[in-house]
């Protein structure tokens, strides 16, 4: 799977993929060269799904700062490549 396209996926569609190839690799049935490179996706995908956490967690605390004035959504700087 291409970098690129990993990292443009959205967090449901990265954890969807993820899934997927757990349960393929938990099936037992799959070649050695094609488990390393579904092992290699996953780590992918699963640093992708960290970090969409991550940035979620930090505009929730964004926001719990913000409780004394009145709810305001700003745009998010995110450190990932659009």
């Amino acid at each position: 799977m291409d970098s690129d396209k990993i990292s443009k996926l959205s967090f449901e569609a990265a954890l969807t993929k993820l899934e997927a190839i757990v349960d393929s690799m938990e099936q037992g049935e799959v070649p050695l060269a094609e488990l390393l490179a579904k092992y290699e996706d996953g780590t992918k995908l699963l640093k992708i799904c960290e970090g969409r956490l991550k940035e979620a967690e930090l505009k929730i605390e964004k926001l719990k700062k913000q409780k004394d004035s009145p709810a305001a959504f700003e745009p998010f700087e995110s450190s990932r490549a659009e």
